[in-house]
């Protein structure tokens, strides 16, 4: 049984920060790459960074050089540090991961339940 479970959303005012964490935990042998996407209400869900099991990252141009994703590869955990933060960047934050939860067992793609961030004076 494998969690990813989202923390750190909250309301904050233009230009503050948040910090976003999601755990995986369960039975987890390894992990690919983990991502992070947003969604608003009537809005596909939109990729907004990843990284890889190696520490390579991407961002969508909409965040670049204001958020930076992390990965501690020991606690399985994933952060995503949001400076400068905007009204738009107003979404329900989920993590999705692609990962093994056994020796030679094949990827599976696993997702948190979400967390709220909500920018606005």
């Amino acid at each position: 049984q494998v969690e990813l479970v989202e923390s750190g959303g909250g309301l904050v005012q233009p230009g503050g920060s948040l910090r976003l964490s999601c755990v995986a935990s369960g039975s987890i042998f390894s992990i690919s790459a983990i991502r992070w996407y947003r969604q608003t209400p009537g809005k596909e869900r939109e990729l907004v960074t990843a990284i890889t099991g190696g520490g390579s990252t991407n961002y969508a141009d909409s965040v670049k050089g204001r958020f930076t994703i992390s990965m501690d590869n020991a606690k399985n955990t994933v952060f995503l540090q949001m400076n400068d933060l905007k009204p738009e960047d107003t979404a329900v934050y989920y993590c999705n991961a692609d990962l093994q939860s056994r020796r030679y067992y094949p990827q599976q793609p696993y997702w948190g339940k979400g967390t709220q961030v909500t920018v606005s004076s």
